[in-house]
């Protein structure tokens, strides 16, 4: 295979139909339109399913009912639109349907900016609609990590029936790298097992999120529960540069994180003994690897483009072992390398000092 340089967007699209898409639903929204107008063409002209939804909730509820029919489904939106969905969201894990969901996040609150931003990270993780549950969340900070996500996204949306998030930041969805495409696969599934059928002699199947009984639904609650440990314990994943003696522990995610490497180089470079940590999975995030980490460095720093959301998790994670600092810029302003050298700098000093 070779490499071709792609437009994350047009890559996450082009990855989706090589893993298998049936059919995917959207509405316009800047910075992920260039998503739904490649699969506009692409996706018709394989004579599979697209369709520009008068709305995001439209949008979500076809993909609910797709999902229904056995079908492979996605659909891409960006903040403001990912929180209309999110009713249709709750119901689709209410009825444990497997679905893929492309958030490309903008600055915000409200309409924001077209800018990238990270302040999706509770909407993502906490609140992707009401009710006890979460979503699985890959989250990307390469166009070749985006591809790679998108395969594994369905991979693990069927195999776990629940909903999959990809949280790609504006960054990841507008810029160009060279990235490897997987071949296309093959379509011909097996009809699983909860596909609703329809037809007269066959076998009834009904999906549906509504259990009128207080204890139907708190049985249904246990299994997801259960279901959501397993995902827990199985898919917490992240990657780690120069963490071997690292003193002080970086923590960031997508481009964040991306940026943070580059000054954790230059941190080392200056004999400063730095590594990072990029959360490759938001939820379940990587509290194991983190709590490992934090029992050998003396302290941490947190970088995120928004006012400190993940912080929370990295905290929750470290459990009070060592000092955790932020560092974040806020409403579509990108951090660059050396505003986060300076805060490696600063922070390694005063561990320095403590010590």
């Amino acid at each position: 295979m070779t490499r071709e340089l792609l437009k994350g967007n047009v890559a996450i699209a082009e990855a989706a139909v090589r893993a298998g898409l049936d059919a995917y639903f959207g509405y316009p929204i800047t910075p992920q339109t260039e998503l739904l107008e490649y699969l506009s063409q692409r996706m018709t002209d394989l004579g599979r399913v697209f369709l520009q939804a008068e709305s995001e909730v439209a949008a979500i509820n076809m993909v609910y009912g797709a999902a229904a029919t056995g079908a492979r489904v996605m659909t891409s939106s960006s903040s403001p639109g990912f929180s209309l969905m999110q009713e249709g969201m709750s119901y689709i894990a209410g009825s444990e349907l497997p679905c893929v969901i492309v958030d490309v996040m903008r600055g915000g609150p409200g309409l924001g900016n077209i800018h990238p931003s990270q302040g999706d990270y509770f909407q993502v993780t906490r609140s992707a609609g009401h009710g006890d549950f979460h979503p699985i969340v890959l989250a990307p900070a390469t166009v070749q990590e985006a591809v790679d996500f998108v395969t594994l996204a369905f991979d693990l949306a069927d195999q776990y029936r629940h909903m999959v998030l990809i949280a790609a930041d504006g960054q990841v969805g507008q810029m160009m790298e060279p990235a490897e495409l997987p071949p296309m696969r093959d379509r011909n599934r097996p009809e699983p097992d909860y596909a609703l059928t329809g037809a007269a002699g066959r076998e009834r199947r009904v999906v549906h999120s509504l259990h009128m009984q207080a204890d139907e639904e708190e049985a249904f609650n246990l299994k997801l529960q259960k279901k959501l440990k397993q995902i827990k314990k199985t898919e917490q994943r992240s990657i780690e540069y120069f963490t071997e003696d690292a003193e002080l522990l970086v923590i960031g995610y997508g481009t964040a994180g991306r940026i943070a490497y580059t000054a954790v180089e230059a941190a080392r470079e200056r004999g400063i003994k730095v590594g990072l940590l990029r959360p490759q999975t938001l939820w379940p995030f990587p509290v194991q690897r983190i709590s490992e980490l934090a029992d050998r460095a003396s302290g941490c720093l947190v970088v995120e483009m928004n006012a400190g959301q993940m912080l929370e998790d990295v905290r929750l994670a470290i459990g009070g072992q060592i000092p955790v600092k932020f560092y974040g810029r806020m409403g579509g302003v990108v951090p660059m390398p050396d505003e986060i050298l300076t805060a490696i700098e600063e922070n390694y000093s005063r561990l320095q000092i403590l010590v």
